[in-house]
């Protein structure tokens, strides 16, 4: 059963209209119209408020009996969208501290003194410079690459819709 069969039963059973409805759930009488004819889907903490209010169990709304329905859907694509988030997330602070990090060792490399002691050494942190500008070079990518992916990712669901 879709999921707007699925709202419009059990305001049914409740003996009450759109507006009725909607007022318990201090939403307009539109976003019910738009839930029962699969317009637009409520966010979890929605069904969570309808579950409690009319003692319909969530597994009922959610997934609509034995079949998977358009809710079902929803917060299958809404988790993996999340995942995804929290993966570009940690790849671009990732992606940050590297580059933050090959700053720090150019800088320190700049402030550092170069120094001839006693027995002629010249003494020098020159792995500083490729060190440093490795690390800004791996940041960049992984930046890069991240965007990449994301934007491939975003074509592939335009062209699909």
């Amino acid at each position: 059963m879709e999921f707007g069969e699925q709202i419009k039963t059990v305001r049914k059973e409740q003996n009450l209209t759109q507006e009725q409805f909607a007022g318990e759930l201090n939403v307009t009488r539109q976003a019910v119209s738009n839930w029962e004819n699969n317009r637009n889907l409520p966010d979890i903490e929605m069904l969570i408020r309808i579950s409690e209010k009319f003692h319909v169990s969530l597994d009922q709304l959610i997934l609509g009996g034995n079949n998977m329905n358009n809710m079902t859907e929803k917060l299958i694509k809404d988790g993996s969208e999340t995942r995804r988030a929290k993966l570009n997330l940690v790849s671009a602070i990732i992606g940050g501290a590297l580059m933050l990090v090959g700053f720090v060792c150019l800088v320190i490399k700049g402030l550092s003194v170069e120094y001839v002691d006693e027995a002629g050494m010249l003494h020098e942190n020159f792995f500083l410079i490729p060190t440093g500008l490795l690390f800004m070079f791996c940041g960049v990518m992984i930046i890069l690459a991240t965007g990449a992916v994301f934007a491939i990712r975003r074509h592939h669901e335009e062209k699909r819709v």
